[in-house]
């Protein structure tokens, strides 16, 4: 069973917790949080159990952290949707593994009763590709917003778009690894984890 939630990437000298967007949500939120190996420079990542996080808390959060942010909204580790802002509104989004968003996204047909039936036919898979193209298609602007809004986080990407486009059709297991590396390619420190004790 993979991982559910959103992985929330902001930066801040203080904790993200502390933010005002976590402290309405109550005391148990902290037991369904998980924090990442932060980066240098104050840029942290939130691992959120299901149901915490609200669409506006986005703009809520760059509003406090007066920084670019961006959440992903993960779905059993297979597909994710990350969305990032910055202060002056721009905002991007992008699909990590496509095809599993594309399986995601494919509408059945109104006039299917038992939609378990349709997804084993070949007119699923045509969908799928269609689908699939669409996002595709899709890619070139999501990767040019990506690295507008890491631009303005005060990053420079020493990588190319094209870099940022392979990496946004790339397919990992585990999607938070995606989020990660489209971090690492798009400039942000390199997480520095402690050095095992002997």
């Amino acid at each position: 069973m993979g991982f559910s939630g959103h992985l929330v990437f902001a930066r801040s000298e203080r904790p993200l917790l502390e933010a005002p967007v976590f402290n309405s949500t109550g005391p148990e939120l902290r037991d369904d949080v998980q924090e990442w190996q932060p980066r240098p420079g104050g840029w942290q990542t939130l691992q959120l159990k299901q149901g915490i996080w609200e669409d506006e808390y986005l703009s809520t959060l760059v509003e406090w952290t007066k920084a670019p942010a961006c959440v992903a909204d993960v779905s059993d580790s297979n597909v994710a949707l990350v969305t990032g802002l910055n202060a002056d509104g721009h905002r991007w989004q992008a699909w990590l593994n496509l095809d599993n968003a594309a399986a995601l996204l494919v509408e059945g047909p109104e006039n299917v009763d038992d939609v378990s039936m349709w997804l084993a036919t070949p007119e699923f898979e045509e969908a799928i590709g269609y689908k699939r193209a669409e996002l595709d298609a899709e890619v070139p602007a999501d990767a040019e917003g990506a690295l507008v809004w890491a631009s303005a986080a005060g990053v420079q990407a020493a990588v190319q778009r094209s870099r940022i486009e392979e990496l946004l059709r790339t397919r990992e297991t585990f999607v938070e690894e995606l989020f990660d590396a489209l971090l690492d390619e798009l400039g942000f420190p390199e997480a520095v984890h402690p050095e095992p004790q002997p």
